[in-house]
C-alpha cells in the first residue's frame, strides 16, 4: 500500500465511522440538539472562485456548506476527472472557515458501459471522502438510452461508497425524474439504502413549468429523503431565487416530507437571489434566518 493509499483509507474510516447508521437518513450535526443540519451550496457565489462562496457562507453563519459550482477550470466543482489532491484542497478550505461538507454534487459522462460508469463513481466516491462529504448527489442521466446502464452502475457501487461512509442520492432533475414517482422509480430500481432521494421542490415546479405543486409531489417521496436542496421558484421558469420569497410553500413542503420520514438531516440553500458576493451574503443570511425558522430553532 503505497502512502496515497493509507491516507485515503483512514480518511475513509473516519468518515464511515461518522456517518455510521444514520446513512439511511443523514447524518446528524453533533452541535445541533434538532438533527436538521443548515448548509448553502457554492452556487450562488459560482461567477467567483469558490474560495469566495465558502467565505460567503461562513459568514452568512451556515455550519455547512455544499459544493458545486463556482468559477473554474470546471462549471462543476468536483467531477470524475478532478484529482484527489484538487478535492482535499476543497476539503481544507471549508475547514479552515469552521464549516464542514454536507453535500458533493458530482458529474462524470454517463456511458452505456456499466464498468466505465462505475469507475467514474468510485472516484467520485473518492473526492466525497477527500474532502469530507458524507452525500454523493447526482443528476440523472439526460438520456432515455442510459437509464439502464446508469442505475445499474449505481447499484454496483452502493456498497462501495457505503463501506467509505459516503451515501449516493439523487434529486428531481428533469427528464427521466423529474418528478417524486419518476424519482422512486429509479431508486427503487437499485433497491439499495445507501440510494435515496435528495428532494427539491423548486425543480419540481420548474421542470413542470409551474403546475405541479411540490406540497402534492413531496407526498410521493414517503420513506425515501435524505436531504433537501434548499431551492424556491418563480413563475416563469426562475429558480435563482431567495427561498421564502417565491412560489414554493416551505412549511407546508417540510411538514409533508416530515410526516414521511424525513424528521432529520441536511436542508442545503441552492439558489439565492443573484448579485455582488456581498449582496448574495446577505441574500445567505436571509436564507439562513428562513431555514431556522422553518425547524423552529427561532421564533
Amino acid at each position: 500500500m503505497n502512502r496515497r493509499e493509507f491516507l485515503a483509507r483512514g480518511a475513509a474510516a473516519t468518515l464511515a465511522g461518522t456517518l455510521g447508521s444514520s446513512a439511511s437518513q443523514g447524518a446528524a450535526d453533533p452541535a445541533s440538539t434538532d438533527g436538521w443540519i443548515l448548509g448553502c451550496y457554492t452556487r450562488p457565489w459560482d461567477q467567483h472562485d469558490y474560495r469566495v462562496a465558502l467565505d460567503g457562507i461562513a459568514e452568512a453563519g451556515f455550519s455547512h456548506a455544499g459544493i458545486l459550482t463556482a468559477k473554474g477550470k470546471s462549471w462543476v466543482m468536483i467531477t470524475a476527472e478532478t484529482s484527489p489532491e484538487e478535492a482535499a484542497a476543497i476539503g481544507a478550505q471549508v475547514r479552515q472557515r469552521g464549516l464542514k461538507t454536507a453535500s458533493v454534487y458530482g458529474d462524470y459522462r454517463p456511458t452505456a458501459v456499466v464498468a466505465d460508469n462505475v469507475k467514474a463513481l468510485q472516484a467520485l466516491v473518492g473526492h466525497c471522502v477527500a474532502c469530507g462529504s458524507p452525500d454523493l448527489l447526482l443528476g440523472g442521466a439526460g438520456d432515455e438510452k442510459l437509464y439502464e446502464p446508469y442505475y445499474k452502475s449505481i447499484a454496483e457501487v452502493c456498497d462501495f461508497a457505503q463501506a467509505k461512509g459516503v451515501r449516493l442520492t439523487i434529486k428531481p432533475h428533469g427528464g427521466q425524474i423529474a418528478t417524486g414517482p419518476h424519482c422512486r422509480k429509479a431508486i427503487e430500481s437499485v433497491g439499495h439504502r445507501n440510494f435515496r432521494l435528495w428532494y427539491d421542490p423548486g425543480n419540481i415546479f420548474y421542470y413542470s413549468d409551474g403546475q405541479l405543486d411540490p406540497v402534492t409531489d413531496a407526498a410521493t417521496v414517503d420513506g425515501l429523503v435524505a436531504g433537501m436542496s434548499v431551492k424556491d421558484y418563480r413563475h416563469p421558469k426562475e429558480v435563482l431565487v431567495t427561498p421564502g420569497t417565491g412560489k414554493v410553500d416551505f412549511p407546508s413542503v417540510f411538514a409533508r416530507l416530515k410526516q414521511g420520514g424525513f424528521t432529520r438531516g441536511p436542508l442545503v440553500v441552492e439558489c439565492l437571489d443573484r448579485g455582488e458576493p456581498a449582496s448574495v451574503t446577505a441574500q445567505a443570511r436571509k436564507a439562513r434566518l428562513f431555514l431556522e425558522r422553518l425547524v423552529g430553532r427561532t421564533a
